[in-house]
């Protein structure tokens, strides 16, 4: 089993990845009045560099739900 030194690790990570992703949102999309993205109005996004930033988040993200799924001996699928 996973410690859980090594659990609040990878947490750390994910939350890392995605303040990063959502910085970057903040930095190139502009937002509407009620603070949603206007994506509409922001069509000159590199979509590698989306990519990238999106692709960290979702390896983090699958690596603590299996944490989390090893902590809770939870039975998927």
């Amino acid at each position: 089993m996973t410690s859980i030194d090594d659990t609040k690790k990878e947490m750390r990570a994910y939350e890392m990845a995605r303040n990063e992703f959502y910085d970057f949102l903040d930095t190139k999309v502009a937002k509407k009045d009620n603070g949603q993205f206007d994506f509409e109005t922001s069509k000159d996004l590199n979509a590698k560099e989306v990519y990238e930033l999106f692709f960290k988040l979702d390896y983090q993200a699958r690596k603590v739900r299996g944490l989390l799924i090893e902590a809770r001996d939870i039975k998927v699928g």
